[in-house]
Parts: structure tokens; sequence; C-alpha cells
């Protein structure tokens, strides 16, 4: 790995911040959003079953429909664009399409998907456990939707303060999904407020 490869991403890093002001003249394109969720589907996910779904505000009418359900925040409004992270609670649904073209390409036998989805399929079979994957791969999505529009020149703010019974009711969410967070992004019209991190000692324990 090179050392710019290196400085880039931890420049990315350091210089996200959540930024709840944004210059609601600053639009950004349909192309601009899809690149960005194209390298948001790349995040990992257990089983490679990729528990996620996006719902994308990107007109002023979405936008101020979903004002509302997340409590009238201004930077819901004044973003380019607000996507909704949704988990997926059958996210087990999605294994043949995952497996099939490895089993068709030669890179996986197809005894072995059939043992994998057996094993997919078992775990699913708690409800506790498909909620827990969907909250918890869902936000790896969310984390890397959030560098990678850093790495494009936009700032982005994670929202969990929202209406989810309403949301799914206005939005005519399936069963399938539970909304997990707001993300809006757009450009920042003044700094994020300052804030600082807890040292590492007091957040890790060393065996």
């Amino acid at each position: 790995m090179s050392s710019t490869y290196t400085e880039d991403l931890m420049t990315v890093i350091k210089s996200r911040t959540s930024v709840r002001n944004y210059d609601s003249n600053k639009k950004i394109t349909k192309e601009e959003l899809e690149d960005i969720l194209t390298f948001t589907t790349l995040a990992p996910s257990a089983w490679n079953l990729q528990h996620w779904h996006f719902t994308v505000f990107h007109s002023d009418q979405s936008k101020q429909q979903l004002l509302p359900i997340a409590y009238n925040q201004n930077q819901i409004v004044e973003s380019s664009a607000v996507i909704a992270i949704l988990g997926d609670l059958e996210a087990n649904k999605n294994t043949e399409t995952v497996y099939e073209p490895l089993v068709h390409a030669g890179y996986m036998s197809a005894e072995i998907k059939e043992t994998l989805a057996k094993q997919i399929n078992g775990a699913y079979t708690n409800e506790t456990f498909a909620r827990d994957a969907a909250f918890s791969n869902a936000s790896l999505a969310a984390m890397q939707l959030m560098l990678t529009a850093k790495a494009k020149g936009f700032d982005t703010c994670a929202i969990g303060g929202f209406n989810k019974e309403g949301f799914v009711k206005e939005f005519n969410v399936s069963d399938r999904y539970v909304p997990v967070m707001l993300i809006t992004i757009g450009k920042a019209v003044k700094p994020a407020h300052k804030s600082n991190r807890l040292d590492v000692k007091q957040v890790s324990t060393w065996l």
C-alpha cells in the first residue's frame, strides 16, 4: 500500500464531520448520488447478503414530505439530498442471487452453496438475529456512504432521531425493511460543531 493511498484515506476519515447546515443552492446530480451508492454497496456484510436498501430523497418535494417525519430539522430541506438507510430483515432471500453467479462462474461448488444456504436460513428462523443483522450490516453501509461522500467533496450527517413508524407509513415501506437512519448530504455552509473523542485507553480493553 502506497503512503499516498494511506494518507488520502486518513485525510478523508479525519475530515469527515457531522454537518447540519447546508448550502441549499448547491445541487447534487442523480449520477453523483448513484456513484456514491455504488461505492456504498461495496461495504462488507455477513454472508455477503447485503442487508440494505436505500430510499433517496432527491427532489425538493420529497424532502418537504420527509421534513415533519424528521421532526422538522432544517438540514432535511437545506441538504442536496437525504438517503434513508433501511435494514433488510429478510436478507436470507438474497442467498440465491448472491451465490448462484459464483457457482456458475466456477468460484463456488453447488454443494458449498447449499451448505451456506442451510446455515443462513437456519439463522433467519430467529427474529432477533434477523433484526440485529439488519441494523449492524446496514450501519456498515451507512458509514461507507459517508466516507465515500466526503471523498467526493460532499458533507453528511447521520440522523437517528426521526419517526420510524411514521416513515414506514408515509413511504409505504415493506415489512421486509426496517428504517435505521437518515443521512443528509450536501455542501456545508458553515463548519460542524467542535467535538472531541474519548481517549483510546477509555474505549479499549487489551487482553
